[in-house]
């Protein structure tokens, strides 16, 4: 009887397996481990193809990217061809080793027939980490079902520049609010390390895409190196040492000359050295060939591949171009140990053996198919999502709309479109840019075989047609209401005479309702999303002439932004009765806005990064500097406001709220301690509703500048009308930690003022406390977050 190898023997320890398997394999198998192959790759006529396999796979892979996402499969059929890829590499090749199959998955599992969940950002603008954790908790259970075991997301970029296309799939500007939201995303999609159900999550990117040169995506980023720790550094740290993450992606950017795909300072001496990172980092999409192309720090793949391994990329996506025969010939030059590759391969096979690949490399595909539960819970929580997404800007008192309307005007080009909805990394967004791409060689910037199977008979009209649009959840919500339409005008295009029908429609109506924005996505006719950054920040196209027409008919008017990004709209603003931020709010986007509109929902959203009045504001956020933000000494610029349109953490509701009694447990506090800092919020309406209470902190005199305001904790609370409750913040003195003038964690001594309000510029509660002790330094971050509680 022939005796099972023992990387096969799951009674033995994942390093007993990892070092058997490893001591068993050549260097092209190695080197396999360390690459990918596109889903599309490995079939013909949308289906496994064995002769493709037999090449591509010949010595196993590491990744396969897109199983769902690069192929125009529903579920059923996706989770079939994750379980042939699987089947040749356990049967076919020689040491069996399954790969790793990854997805894209920010707002909704990037594949045909999944739900689409509002964008990050619209997620958060709920200030809920613990309906983001739904979210992804619904998400990992079906990827796992699918066959799928890696999350590319979250994305953990601080964004402070809404020209920038990627905007939308942040989590805001604020570090703190961004580590709440993305650490309970990362919980949910990844589950519990070592469970038969858990996924790797991936934080991307990292550092700095979030603030890139111009706002142009994959610029340079200019951070110094203090703020890049205590800013830009501080959402991947907590989603490493507090959560647990287990896989990082680099940025596209470099950062005062050093990109980051080659960057060991960020992969080596900060991830794995500082932070006790044991997981796996994987290139972004052609990211170890830029070094040549875009940043031309090297002159081939072979330099390339050394740099970015030796850093501590560990595995090269989406196919392999750098890791194979150009990696292989570094290495037989000696411009790069084999023990570098022996450390990322073992690291690879690690996370296989621990995710149970070995033991259960297939899925059950007939119940993938046959499975409904999964979409209704899934869009129970996207239109829960998309609800509490929204944000009321402004109201004259238009919204909610009253009973016994006898007319109401629909307008505007994402009035009565489905796809407009949708984020950047939906399903149909992504075979948009491969029709694009059709008759060029790259997808993305990223090389194609000529084999490549891609599914160019995408209809997207026909895989849209069974979702509503604003326009029909309206006219569902209307009952007898007459609700006329028109476009007006498109998102680039428009002309005189479709702005003038609409104004014809608006002026017979006893209320118009203006849906505009942007189109997110990536292919040249999407305004929002990666690589679709713009000059300015207002409405694209003809639409502000479109809003100020309609308004000229003296109809009441009401605006809803549909965008990734925070639009500045300060004329238009002035003008209309209502304006409505519903962000990219996908499937359930409609039955939210018609929700909201007719008074069903009480609006509760906050702003999640701060709205410019012009684009000459940017960058613009809350947490400046005290000598930023205005212009010394005369305050405004001489051509307009320094004030932003919207400030950060603001949102309006159908109710109305006071904040009071403010208590601050200690006067003095040591380094070791924590103190609590409570109000009372107040429902002082006549209808239930919900307000997000905000701590904020600052550090009145420090050895370097710190930000005039810092959120450190907040607490999105349901209240009737009448009712009261206390909110309490625990804060703990190491959470006020900074880098120093010596590089260095630093804990000082000194005042500490508390602010407790409904915004960042809406704090009428301030108290402080003295943190006393000599000042130390401190070896790391232990405590990330502030427990709240409310009752």
């Amino acid at each position: 009887m022939t005796l099972a190898p023992a990387y096969r023997d799951a009674a033995l320890t994942i390093d007993e397996r990892v070092e058997d398997l490893l001591a068993r394999m050549t260097l092209d198998e190695k080197l396999a481990q360390l690459g990918s192959a596109w889903a599309f790759e490995l079939t013909k006529d949308h289906a496994f193809d064995p002769a493709q396999a037999r090449t591509v796979l010949a010595n196993g892979i590491g990744q396969i990217t897109r199983v769902a996402g690069a192929t125009n499969l529903l579920p059923g059929p996706s989770a079939e061809l994750a379980n042939a890829i699987q089947r040749h590499l356990v049967e076919e090749t020689r040491l069996g080793i399954p790969a790793i199959v990854h997805e894209e998955c920010l707002h909704g599992i990037l594949g045909r027939g999944r739900v689409s969940f509002p964008q990050a950002i619209g997620q958060a603008a709920t200030w809920d980490p613990a309906l983001v954790r739904a979210m992804a908790t619904n998400m990992r259970q079906q990827l796992r079902a699918g066959g799928v075991q890696q999350a590319l997301s979250p994305v953990l970029d601080v964004t402070r520049d809404p020209r920038w296309g990627r905007s939308e799939e942040t989590f805001g500007e604020d570090p703190y609010l961004i580590a709440e939201m993305g650490v309970a995303y990362l919980r949910g999609i990844q589950g519990d390390r070592g469970a038969p159900d858990a996924l790797l999550a991936t934080g991307k990117h990292m550092v700095g895409h979030g603030l890139p040169e111009g706002g142009l995506n994959q610029a340079p980023a200019h951070i110094g190196e203090r703020e890049l720790r205590d800013v830009f550094l501080f959402p991947f740290e907590a989603a490493v040492r507090h959560a647990g993450l287990r896989s990082m992606m680099h940025a596209y950017d470099d950062i005062d000359g050093v990109p980051c795909v080659a960057s060991r300072e960020l992969f080596t001496t900060i991830l794995r050295d500082s932070w006790g990172f044991d997981g796996i980092v994987v290139a972004d999409y052609g990211g170890i060939d830029q070094l040549i192309v875009s940043h031309h720090v090297v002159s081939d793949r072979s330099e390339a591949a050394a740099r970015a391994l030796d850093a501590g990329i560990d595995v090269e996506l989406p196919s392999t171009v750098c890791y194979g025969g150009p990696l292989a010939d570094a290495i037989a030059d000696g411009r790069i140990a084999i023990e570098t590759v022996d450390r990322s391969v073992a690291r690879v096979l690690r996370e296989k053996i621990e995710l149970g690949l070995f033991e259960r490399p297939y899925v059950d595909a007939a119940a993938v198919a046959d499975d409904t539960e999964g979409d209704l819970a899934a869009r129970a929580i996207g239109l829960e999502l998309a609800r509490k997404s929204i944000v009321l800007l402004e109201n004259d008192g238009i919204l909610p709309l009253r009973p016994g309307l006898r007319s109401i005007a629909v307008i505007g080009p994402n009035a009565d479109n489905a796809r407009n909805l949708l984020g950047d990394y939906s399903h149909i967004a992504h075979l948009e840019t491969l029709m694009e791409m059709r008759d060029r060689s790259t997808v993305v910037g990223v090389a194609v075989p000529e084999t490549a199977d891609i599914p160019f008979e995408l209809d997207p009209e026909a895989q849209l047609a069974h979702l509503p649009t604003v326009l029909t959840a309206i006219r569902e919500a209307a009952g007898r209401t007459e609700v006329r339409y028109a476009r007006g005008t498109g998102i680039l295009d428009g002309d005189d005479a479709g702005i003038s029908e609409a104004v014809e429609v608006a002026r017979d109506a006893d209320v118009a309702i203006l849906v505009v924005g942007e189109r997110s996505g990536l292919n040249s006719a999407a305004t929002s999303g990666e690589a679709r950054d713009r000059l300015e920040i207002g409405l694209p196209g003809r639409q502000a002439d479109l809003v100020r027409a309609v308004v000229a008919t003296g109809t009441p008017t009401v605006v809803v932004v549909v965008s990734g990004r925070p639009l500045g709209i300060p004329d238009e603003a002035a003008l209309v009765g209502a304006v409505l931020f519903a962000w990219a709010p996908g499937d359930e986007g409609p039955q939210a806005v018609a929700d909201v509109l007719f008074g069903n929902v009480n609006p509760g959203g906050k702003l999640p990064i701060t709205v410019p009045r012009r684009v000459g504001q940017i960058p613009i956020y809350y947490g400046h500097k005290p000598s930023g933000g205005k212009s010394n000494w005369k305050g405004d610029y001489v051509d307009g406001s320094h004030e932003p349109l919207w400030p950060f953490g603001f949102g309006r509701s159908y109710t109305t709220f006071e904040v009071s009694d403010l208590r601050v447990s200690d006067a003095v506090i040591g380094f070791d301690d924590q103190l609590e800092v409570s109000a009372t919020v107040a429902n002082t309406g006549d209808r239930e509703g919900e307000e997000v209470v905000q701590l904020y902190v600052r550090d009145v005199e420090a050895s370097v500048t710190r930000p005039r305001l810092e959120l450190k904790g907040f607490r999105r609370a349901t209240l009737a009308a009448g009712a009261r409750t206390t909110v309490t913040f625990r804060l703990a003195a190491e959470q006020l930690a900074f880098t120093g003038v010596d590089r260095r964690l630093r804990l000082e001594p000194g005042r500490i003022e508390v602010y407790v309000g409904t915004s960042s510029a809406d704090l009428p509660l301030c108290g402080s406390f003295e943190l006393e002790g000599e000042a130390v330094v401190l070896d790391s971050r232990t405590r990330y977050f502030t427990e709240t509680s409310e009752g």
